[in-house]
């Protein structure tokens, strides 16, 4: 039985049964499955590739059987965070939805809205036989939250249609036509231990709002990993300590809104006070922005530890509070649009080293190149080792097109605005695929929605109503 008992019916019937689905990144098998069961019950046309990538043909309608096909394009991966009590297992447990204020919401987790909405879209055009539309080609990807591996490793030969709709936006009012490329950049530091005589105390830096990297760099939200180093620096230059350890963030492409570290010292109050006194520092500079921040102090035993040798400590805490993070330079050709940014999304302790994760995004292709290097040379100067993965392309804004004014067209009919088109400062696999493909014609669009990648994500129910909407009108124009 349904749980979420709203419109459209169709749409929210098949988000409902992807999210009974763990599918978190890396794990998206058993909803690649699903897919083809969905195409093979339909007598559709369906590929799915050794990723689990999926491509489902559907012709087109009475009066349609000629016209150009249309792509409509997601990915099937989600975001998979949730509440520090939440007992959430995201490789067994489905989604726990509600609705709540007009907002369909999740139980202590994300939602999965990003990108599901997009295939529960997608599923309903291949089952309705109602709708008029062209041939259509569904394209739902794999892995797109780390890496896009889904999309950079897809055969896009298959695929006849040269206009694709990306419906992996997630801001109302506007059309995505281009969007940055990036990187992941991993640094590996050796650390050396010493025994160190003193009182074990853990601190915790928590609270903050975190978020998506590149849509919500701008918004100066706070980053628990910077902040921890920022803390430690501050108390190793005022008290005697020793760290143990750092561990914050989960994702290279989140915003870490938690960061716990461990240390040991001979004088653990003045370090509880040295905590206090940062807290109100950062209560101060945040003005209302971070109203939930918390930083925690929890004063343990005595004894002896391994902790960080002068030496390694030193590196970790000059590298954590000098490292490249946020907005680096905004754009000159579009006001008010960030144009490169770094994130430290994780930073992890081992016993024998400390891995630091970045994701560099620009949609200018040389200042990549730079942050490369900005990175590369921090690396040679501490010792440290590094590997960068997950590149992709920039999706440059195409002066002519052809899907684009249909697509604001249907826009302006059912939402009674013309929207903004412009270019985003994130990753979206339009990049990856028109790079495979250059004659694609894309354009990105999606229901509003708050907070991705964070418990905190929400999806409007009346904006999806409206997309949904927007899309049938769009395919209707497709002829």
């Amino acid at each position: 039985m349904a749980v979420l008992n709203v419109e459209p019916k169709e749409i929210f019937h098949f988000f409902e049964e992807i999210n009974q689905i763990p599918r978190g990144t890396f794990n998206t098998k058993a909803v690649s499955d699903y897919c083809v069961e969905f195409a093979e019950k339909r007598g559709l046309e369906v590929i799915q590739d050794e990723w689990n990538n999926i491509i489902i043909k559907k012709p087109g309608t009475a009066g349609y059987e000629q016209s150009e096909p249309v792509i409509i394009q997601g990915h099937l991966d989600m975001v998979c965070e949730k509440t520090a009590g939440s007992n959430h297992d995201f490789t067994k447990d489905p989604i726990e939805m509600y609705v709540e204020d007009g907002f369909v919401t999740a139980k202590d987790t994300t939602l999965g809205g990003d990108d599901g909405i997009a295939v529960a879209m997608a599923l309903a055009v291949l089952d309705s036989d109602t709708i008029a539309h062209p041939p259509i080609e569904a394209v739902f990807t794999v892995d797109e939250e780390v890496g896009m591996t889904g999309a950079l490793n897809i055969d896009l030969s298959p695929l006849k249609g040269k206009m694709l709709l990306n419906l992996d936006s997630e801001d109302e009012g506007t059309l995505i036509a281009g969007c940055a490329g990036g990187f992941v950049f991993g640094m590996k530091l050796p650390v050396t231990r010493k025994a160190a005589e003193g009182t074990c105390v853990d601190l915790e830096i928590g609270g903050l709002k975190g978020g998506h990297s590149g849509v919500e760099i701008d918004r100066q939200r706070g980053n628990a990993d910077k902040l921890a180093g920022r803390m430690l620096y501050h108390m190793y230059k005022q008290a005697d300590m020793s760290v143990i350890s750092v561990n914050g963030g989960t994702k290279d492409n989140v915003i870490p809104g938690l960061c716990r570290m461990q240390i040991v010292t001979t004088e653990p109050e003045k370090i509880k006070t040295l905590a206090e006194e940062m807290f109100e520092t950062w209560k101060g500079e945040f003005v209302h922005d971070e109203p939930n921040l918390y930083v925690n102090t929890a004063i343990g035993a005595q004894g002896t530890y391994q902790a960080m040798t002068e030496e390694t400590q030193l590196k970790v805490l000059t590298f954590l509070i000098n490292c490249p993070n946020a907005v680096d330079e905004f754009s000159r050709s579009l006001e008010g649009m960030v144009e490169t940014s770094d994130n430290l999304g994780v930073v992890a302790t081992e016993e024998d080293s400390i891995t630091f994760k970045f994701l560099t995004r620009s949609g200018v292709a040389t200042k990549l190149v730079e942050f490369k290097e900005k990175l590369i040379s921090w690396c040679e100067l501490l010792g440290a080792a590094y590997e960068i993965s997950g590149e992709y392309p920039a999706w440059m804004f195409k002066e002519e097109s052809k899907i684009r004014p249909v697509t604001a067209d249907a826009y302006e009919r059912v939402f009674g605005i013309r929207p903004e088109i412009t270019t985003i400062h994130a990753g979206l696999e339009c990049g990856l695929l028109s790079g495979k493909k250059p004659d694609l014609d894309c354009i990105s669009f999606g229901p509003q929605m708050y907070d991705i990648h964070t418990y905190n994500e929400r999806l409007s129910i009346e904006s999806t109503q409206k997309t949904w909407e927007v899309l049938k009108e769009i395919l209707k124009q497709c002829k």
